[in-house]
């Protein structure tokens, strides 16, 4: 038997690498798959964990990607004045343009006309590598200059503020700065709250009403063009509850396009005048309430010009006879006021402007300027303050303190928010009801027989004061140009609205037969005002309706029973 043995098989040369290769490739696929484990696991812990941790998504954070980055600005009844809406942007990276930029920048000169070819080629040209063209552009133009082709121009969409209303209560409102955030205004005042998450889905209401806002503005502007006046302002108030329906200084700008070069200053806040002879009123009311003027039929010497050391003050239409109360307001008489104000003294005429607020910067939320307060008050400051000199307060200052005095003596602290009907502040008392009352009546006076009268507004029962004040200027006072005043009320029975209409240096016109004066220039433009606005506000235009002023009339003296033209202040 013959047993045959195979010998064993020997490995080929090569095999030895190949095995070794197939055992690192398992070895390494193995650790690729271990790494992939470990990832799926931590998505899938942390998955989990925020499936514990987190509340269940609701409809409102759905929602909450609808609400605007800025709240919404509207006026008392919900008119828009200020949005957030989704806007284009056209930039340009110089660095990036493929073209020719010479070309470029004569294209763009054609789109974009507010710039010339010479301006975009500087851009095109320069180290920068980015640079807005334009801001809020429309769509239309979007498309213009995308169909330039230019791969350095790009566009993109982004949240711009936008101010349907243009110019219309511009310096209430303010605006933004690049970044979003408010720079004047409401905008500024109200930053925290229309960027705050929880509350921006909500309008803030305002207490202006864009209709009497616009008619405000549209009278202003026609008066500051008829007399070229380098300035004007009107502010109307609510008397009640201290909400300021309208507010305009002029000239203005427009918020949505905002420059260095724009009117900015609001005149009702902060511009700081010497109101003249409507402060008369003010201190015949602080007279009655101390008692010095103890009976409307007091007079006072006005017979010749009263000397005060080294100066005298004048009458600008010297009665030159004794004036009793009403017969001081409807002739508007420096030397009379003047003498009530001394017969007062210091201390109650110091205390009458403190208590209206004016030694303090106006009562309200935007911008505002201090009142220029005497550092020293004379005889003399005592005497001059009461007719308007000495001491310079803004528009809204006077507004207030009107609402003062006819409101039944309290005052309140002026406000651009709405206020609820209890949400009212109750304010301080400065002057009586019995003073407030007879107030009423001097004031209607004064338009139905004095200088007020082109301020009358039919069946509106206008009640009001003229004030006319050399204008400031090179650190004493111009005698040609002034500041022109009117400062009303109505209707007078029952006031419900303060209305201040200012012209700065107003130029004389035939119709004016020259004069500059309030009765002339800034009376009819209030007497427009309340026509237009009256209805607006809920005043109805009565013609039988009246405060009685005929105990008062009985007291002006008319020569041979003729009545007697107050003088044109």
């Amino acid at each position: 038997m013959i047993v045959v043995v195979a010998p064993p098989m020997t490995q080929r040369q090569g095999d030895g690498g190949r095995h070794s290769l197939v055992a690192i490739a398992h070895v390494r696929l193995m650790i690729v798959l271990l790494l992939f484990a470990a990832g799926v696991a931590m998505v899938l812990l942390r998955l989990a964990t925020l499936a514990i941790s987190t509340s269940p998504a609701s409809s409102r954070d759905a929602a909450a990607a609808l609400v605007p980055l800025r709240a919404d600005l509207v006026d008392r009844n919900g008119a828009p004045l200020a949005r957030t809406i989704d806007a284009w942007s056209i930039a340009v990276r110089p660095n990036k343009v493929i073209g020719d930029k010479a070309l470029l920048a004569e294209q763009l000169a054609a789109v974009l006309p507010e710039h010339d070819a010479g301006y975009y080629r500087r851009i095109l040209q320069g180290d920068t590598t980015f640079r807005y063209l334009r801001r809020r552009a429309l769509p239309e133009l979007v498309g213009q200059v995308n169909a330039l082709g230019e791969p350095g121009i790009v566009f993109a969409r982004e949240p711009e503020r936008l101010y349907p209303q243009s110019t219309l209560a511009a310096h209430a409102l303010g605006y933004l700065d690049m970044d979003g955030r408010g720079m004047r205004g409401m905008e500024r005042y109200l930053d925290t709250r229309l960027t705050d998450p929880a509350e921006r889905g909500q309008p803030v209401a305002l207490s202006l009403d864009v209709r009497v806002q616009a008619a405000l503005e549209s009278e202003l502007s026609q008066a500051m063009a008829r007399f070229q006046a380098v300035g004007a302002a009107g502010v109307i108030l609510d008397v009640d509850s201290g909400e300021v329906m309208a507010m305009t200084s002029l000239p203005t700008f427009n918020p949505n396009k905002v420059t260095s070069g724009g009117s900015e200053l609001n005149i009702p806040t902060q511009g700081v005048y010497e109101l003249g002879s409507t402060f008369k009123p003010l201190t015949v009311a602080a007279a009655i309430e101390t008692g010095v003027a103890s009976s409307m039929s007091k007079r006072y010497d006005a017979t010749q010009p009263l000397p005060i050391g080294r100066f005298r003050i004048h009458d600008d239409h010297a009665e030159r006879r004794w004036l009793n109360i009403p017969e001081t307001l409807v002739h508007s008489s420096n030397i009379a006021t003047a003498r009530i104000a001394d017969e007062m003294g210091e201390a109650r005429m110091r205390t009458l402007f403190r208590s209206l607020g004016f030694d303090t910067p106006p009562s309200i939320e935007i911008e505002k300027a201090r009142p220029i307060w005497p550092t020293f008050w004379a005889r003399t400051t005592t005497m001059t303050s009461a007719y308007g000199h000495g001491i310079a307060v803004t528009p809204l200052h006077l507004a207030t303190a009107y609402a003062t005095m006819v409101n039944g003596g309290i005052w309140r602290p002026a406000t651009l928010l709405k206020r609820a009907p209890g949400a009212v502040p109750k304010g301080r008392r400065v002057f009586s009801q019995a003073t407030s009352d007879r107030m009423r009546q001097l004031l209607r006076l004064v338009v139905q027989e004095g200088t007020g009268r082109r301020g009358e507004a039919p069946g509106f029962r206008v009640g009001a004061k003229t004030g006319t004040a050399e204008r400031v200027s090179g650190g004493g006072y111009s005698k040609k140009v002034n500041v022109s005043t009117f400062a009303a009320a109505f209707p007078m029975d029952h006031p419900r609205y303060v209305v201040i209409a200012m012209l700065d240096s107003p130029k004389g016109t035939k119709e004016t037969y020259g004069f500059t004066s309030a009765a002339w220039t800034a009376a009819p433009v209030a007497s427009r005002v309340i026509s237009r606005t009256g209805p607006l506000l809920g005043v109805i235009p009565d013609a039988r309706a009246d405060v009685d002023t005929s105990e008062l009339r009985g007291l002006l003296w008319h020569p041979a029973g003729q009545e007697k033209s107050a003088g044109p202040e």
